[in-house]
C-alpha cells in the first residue's frame, strides 16, 4: 500500500506543480504595468487601455506592446504572422480591464495613445471605428512615429531586423 500512495505521489505531484507554475498555453497573460517593456520600441507598458500582446501559437512566448501601431510594425517582420495560430489581444481601451480578441474588435482613431498611433479598441462597432485590417493598413501606410526608432528583433523566432533588406 505504501509503495502505491509513493507511486501516486510521484505521479500527480508534477501535474499538480506544472499546473502552478506552467503559463497559460493560450490567450492573452497579465502585464505587470510600469515594469515590462513593448517588444518593439522598448519603452514601459504604463497605459492598460492600449497594451496589446501576440502570441505565435499554442504554447508560445507572448511578445507585450505599448500600442497597437507597435504591435502591427513588429508583427509584418514576422513569417507566422498570418498563421491560424497567431493570437492578437488587445485592451478594450474604455476600461482597461478586458482583452479582446484584436483581430475581432473595432479602432476608434484620434486616441492619446503611448506612441502616438492614435487607434484605442472597443468590442461594439462605433461611428467612425475602422475594423482591424483597415487600422492595420493605416499604421503600415503611416509608418513608425516619430516617438520609436526600429529596433533589431532578430531574437524573436522567425522574427529578422528590421534593418534586414534581405
Amino acid at each position: 500500500m505504501k509503495l502505491f500512495k509513493n507511486l501516486v505521489f510521484a505521479v500527480v505531484m508534477p501535474i499538480v506543480l506544472a499546473g502552478c507554475w506552467g503559463g497559460d498555453e493560450t490567450g492573452p497573460v497579465d502585464i505587470k504595468y510600469d515594469r515590462e517593456i513593448c517588444e518593439y520600441c522598448k519603452m514601459i507598458i504604463s497605459d492598460p487601455r492600449f497594451a496589446v500582446e501576440v502570441r505565435q501559437g499554442k504554447g508560445k512566448e507572448v511578445h507585450k506592446f505599448d500600442d497597437m501601431g507597435d504591435a502591427v510594425h513588429w508583427l509584418k517582420l514576422a513569417p507566422w504572422k498570418e498563421t491560424a495560430e497567431t493570437e492578437i489581444w488587445v485592451r478594450d481601451m474604455t476600461t482597461g480591464k478586458k482583452w479582446l480578441e484584436a483581430k475581432k474588435a473595432w479602432y476608434v482613431s484620434g486616441q492619446h495613445t503611448p506612441m502616438e498611433y492614435g487607434y484605442g479598441a472597443v468590442a461594439e462597432k462605433t461611428k467612425g471605428a475602422f475594423s482591424f485590417e483597415e487600422m492595420r493598413k493605416r499604421v503600415i501606410a503611416h509608418g513608425s512615429t516619430t516617438r520609436c526608432e526600429t529596433p533589431d528583433h532578430s531574437h524573436v523566432d522567425g522574427v529578422k531586423d528590421a534593418h534586414d533588406k534581405s
